[in-house]
C-alpha cells in the first residue's frame, strides 16, 4: 500500500459521492414533482451507494494508516496532516482531495436536509389527506412506541383493510 494507492481509492471514494449528489438530486426532483411512484426505487439506490461508501471509507482507513506510518506519522491522521507529511507533487494531490471530499460533503448535508424537509412535509399532507377522509383521528405517525414495538404514535387509527378475511 503506498501514496499512489490512497489517491486511486480516494478518486473512488469522491466518485461515489458525486454519485450520491446525483442520486440524491433525482431524488429531491421525484419528491418536489410529487413523482412518488419510482421514489423507492430511488431511496434504494442511495442506500446501495451508501453501502459502497461504507466499503471503500474502510479501505481508505486503512490505506492512510499505512501511508502516514511511512510519513513518520501516527495510525488515524487526517487527510491534511498526511498531506504536509508526504513529498510533492503529492502534497498537492492529497490536498485536492481533501478540498473536494469537503466541498462534496457540504453539498450532501445541504441535500439530505432538504430531502428531510421534503419528507416531512409529504407526510404531514397524507397524514391530513387521511384525517379527512376519516381514516386517521388526531395527528398519528406510523413508528415506534418507547418498547420499539411498531405502533401507531399519538392516536388510534381505523383500519381501511378488513383483517377478518
Amino acid at each position: 500500500m503506498s501514496i499512489p494507492d490512497l489517491a486511486a481509492v480516494l478518486w473512488r471514494q469522491r466518485e461515489l459521492l458525486e454519485r450520491l449528489v446525483y442520486r440524491l438530486e433525482c431524488e429531491q426532483l421525484l419528491m418536489a414533482a410529487g413523482r412518488t411512484r419510482f421514489l423507492g426505487f430511488a431511496t434504494a439506490e442511495v442506500e446501495a451507494l451508501l453501502d459502497e461508501l461504507a466499503v471503500v471509507e474502510l479501505q481508505r482507513a486503512a490505506f492512510a494508516d499505512v501511508v502516514a506510518r511511512d510519513a513518520g506519522l501516527d495510525s488515524g491522521a487526517s487527510l491534511e496532516e498526511i498531506a504536509a507529511g508526504v513529498q510533492p507533487p503529492w502534497t498537492e494531490v492529497l490536498i485536492e482531495h481533501r478540498q473536494s471530499l469537503l466541498t462534496l460533503t457540504a453539498e450532501l448535508s445541504a441535500l439530505a436536509e432538504t430531502n428531510r424537509h421534503l419528507m416531512a412535509a409529504g407526510l404531514k399532507a397524507v397524514e391530513q389527506a387521511m384525517a379527512q377522509l376519516g381514516l386517521r383521528q388526531g395527528t398519528t405517525s406510523l413508528g415506534y412506541d418507547a418498547q420499539g414495538r411498531t405502533d401507531v404514535i399519538a392516536g388510534h387509527a381505523r383500519t381501511v383493510v378488513d383483517r377478518a378475511l
